[in-house]
């Protein structure tokens, strides 16, 4: 198309040139002002008005990258903070869970010969469909241990997808944790409840893509690029 090629040659110039051009600079300008939602004045004066209750002694490029966090919002990545459940933190439709206890004397040790076995291939966790991502971390001298996970749905059926679908992983890797009554108790819930801290911060980059939609579109390119490979 001749309006497309002619945009690709000016900015092909601007950039070999080393420089944009005025009307180049002036482009990205109306660009960027028509990506920008209007916000109601008395709306941004309030935003305004909260950032510097929140953050006063911020150096003022801080304070303008407040205002443009909470202004511009891109509607395909919307999530909005809320509950998981029982505990937790939630954006859009994926959740959080990041747990803290005390570990059997040479808990630590035990467990990174376990990772070390494996070499961080969890495969049969994939059986709980609504996992995206588990982390381990041990602190305080191997004395404690981080558990953090990101899943979608809510609290207590990722916790029920736990004891029905991987109990026997879940158990070999929490043995290790002081108190762990095992993944079948009915006191498990209570347990991992008693050790979990919602997070404060949390950015998640795709609110409203699952692990059921990750994989359709896996599927859906590898059918699309086996078709390309045939026609070509």
């Amino acid at each position: 198309m001749p309006g497309r090629a002619s945009s690709r040659r000016r900015s092909n110039r601007s950039l070999t040139d080393g420089r944009f051009r005025t009307a180049d600079a002036e482009e990205l300008s109306m660009t960027d002002s028509n990506d920008t939602p209007q916000i109601d004045e008395t709306r941004l004066q309030a935003i305004r008005r909260r950032i510097e209750e929140v953050a006063g002694d911020a150096p003022q490029l801080a304070k303008l990258a407040l205002e443009q966090m909470m202004t511009r919002h891109n509607p395909d990545l919307k999530g909005s903070a809320g509950s998981a459940g029982r505990v937790g933190a939630q954006s859009g439709n994926v959740s959080e869970l990041t747990a803290i206890a005390k570990l059997k004397p040479g808990g630590a040790e035990r467990l990174r010969r376990i990772f070390g076995l494996v070499n961080g291939n969890f495969d049969g966790a994939q059986k709980v469909g609504t996992l995206h991502d588990m982390r381990f971390a041990f602190f305080d001298d191997d004395t404690r241990i981080l558990f953090a996970t990101t899943y979608d749905g809510d609290w207590d059926t990722y916790i029920n997808d736990f004891a029905t679908k991987i109990p026997d992983l879940m158990d070999l890797l929490f043995q290790s944790v002081e108190g762990w009554p095992g993944i079948k108790s009915p006191k498990v819930k209570d347990f991992i409840a008693g050790h979990q801290v919602t997070a404060a911060g949390w950015f998640v980059a795709n609110p409203q893509v699952t692990v059921v939609d990750v994989r359709r579109l896996q599927r859906l390119e590898r059918a699309f690029n086996e078709f390309l490979d045939k026609v070509g």
